[in-house]
């Protein structure tokens, strides 16, 4: 998480203008860092821009699919390519599909790599397994530009892939490391504590108490935020929220 959390779709931005360029009927204008190309009328960041993203380090606790996917994207800014791409891979195996396009993407691109199209469809099988039409678009463009061998060599890498990345299994694990660390909050919260996170402040904006630490009440605002990072879409994820108190029970006979 960061102090900005406008900045964590920056390289999924990034990723999109990479995917149309390369999909694109029409040789795409070079871009450079005076000339950002803007998709949706919003500026890919520079490379300094990704690698000043900053990251909570003790985030992994709870949303390791999200710190990972900070992580890369940290490497990616900073040219680390490799690293980047191990990070990106540790959070698609927490169920980041931010993380699984990104990496669809730069093998659609050859980017920092071979260009392997087989690769890429397959890691755009599995961003697209929750309705998300940017994702969805990339993986369509892709599909149909694919030759049926391709297509095939696809199938294949999935049936290996699925048992790790996708939902069935990455997300029912994400959501069992969100609930555990989640509920430790909660208990801490209910007693009025403070929770010791590296990097918090990346993660929460308020000032540290007495102790030094944020209260636990803010870090689970700031940490349930940050869950639609790794979950938005999926129905297995139950976020939260502010408690409400439920109605009186209707009489019976009235």
């Amino acid at each position: 998480m960061n102090t900005h959390p406008w900045k964590r779709v920056w390289p999924m931005r990034l990723a999109i203008s990479l995917a149309l360029a390369a999909l694109a009927p029409v040789p795409a204008v070079a871009q450079t860092p005076s000339t950002p190309l803007e998709q949706g009328g919003d500026v890919v960041p520079s490379a300094a821009d990704l690698a000043n993203t900053s990251c909570a380090s003790g985030e992994e606790r709870f949303l390791p699919g999200d710190y990972y996917y900070c992580l890369g994207t940290q490497s990616y800014g900073t040219h680390r390519y490799q690293n980047a791409q191990r990070f990106f891979t540790t959070a698609a195996s927490w169920a980041s599909k931010p993380a699984q396009y990104v990496l669809g993407v730069m093998a659609l691109n050859g980017d920092q790599q071979p260009a392997n199209r087989p690769l890429a469809l397959a890691w755009l099988t599995l961003a697209s397994e929750r309705s998300n039409a940017d994702f969805k678009r990339a993986y369509d463009a892709a599909y149909n530009a694919a030759t049926t061998d391709e297509r095939r060599a696809a199938d294949a890498l999935l049936a290996t892939m699925r048992p790790v990345y996708g939902d069935a299994t990455a997300a029912v694990r994400a959501e069992q490391r969100y609930a555990q660390g989640m509920a430790e909050l909660t208990r801490l919260s209910n007693s009025g504590g403070n929770y010791c996170m590296q990097d918090d402040r990346a993660i929460t904006r308020e000032a540290p108490g007495p102790s030094g630490c944020p209260s636990a009440k803010f870090v689970i605002q700031a940490v349930d935020a940050a869950a639609v990072n790794v979950f938005d879409g999926w129905v297995g994820h139950v976020q939260v929220g502010p408690l409400e108190q439920a109605g009186a029970p209707a009489k019976k006979g009235g």
